[in-house]
């Protein structure tokens, strides 16, 4: 009873979390530009433009979507991330916040992927893992079996890990839907999936 209680609570958290500092951050981020905006053209424009705010926070994200798409982007990006890493308290808030917003990122690039359990990294210890497809032929090395290319994640920040290609008779597919794999992994083995979750997945 209390095993289902806690695995209830845990994926409402899990959920809310994210979700709330989102909220926070773009009330937060929207309240100062919108202040900002006010005080810079309010007393030069005869009439009041609602929702002002709004619209440069929305072409504020744009603008940034499209410039860290780009090398010279991803470069800032990466410096600025260096910069942060070296204030301990700065480090600490940006890296949970940007943890917040893998999820995202995680959900949508490993959602459709199957759950697979195998010996990592060695024989004798397992890992969960999400199978990305085959490996690229010039890699297709084992005479015995075909490889696939499996991402690992790490615990507590999932969106890094390692890359693994492991013959196909090694994988073992889990009846484990992506989103609870990820609950997992998001609360280093804190969650607690439905029972029969290390069964084959039903055809």
């Amino acid at each position: 009873m209390s095993r289902g209680v806690w695995q209830v609570f845990a994926t409402g958290l899990f959920l809310l979390v994210p979700a709330w500092a989102t909220y926070m951050i773009l009330s937060a981020l929207f309240r100062t530009l919108d202040k900002l905006l006010t005080n810079l053209i309010g007393d030069h424009l005869p009439f009041q433009i609602p929702g002002l705010g709004l619209i440069i926070l929305t072409l504020l994200v744009l603008t940034v979507g499209a410039l860290t798409t780009h090398v010279i982007g991803q470069r800032v990006v990466s410096y600025l991330e260096q910069k942060f890493d070296q204030i301990p308290l700065v480090r600490s808030i940006y890296l949970t916040m940007k943890g917040m917003t893998d999820i995202l990122n995680f959900r949508s690039r490993f959602g459709q992927s199957t759950v697979v359990a195998f010996p990592f990294p060695r024989d004798g210890l397992w890992a969960l893992g999400f199978v990305m497809g085959n490996a690229p032929p010039v890699l297709q090395v084992s005479p015995i079996d075909r490889l696939l290319m499996v991402f690992v994640p790490t615990a507590i920040h999932p969106f890094t890990g390692y890359l693994a290609f492991v013959p196909e008779g090694q994988v073992h597919p889990l009846n484990l839907p992506a989103e609870d794999a990820m609950k997992i992994e998001f609360s280093a083995g804190l969650f607690k999936p439905a029972s029969g979750w290390l069964q084959p997945p039903h055809p």
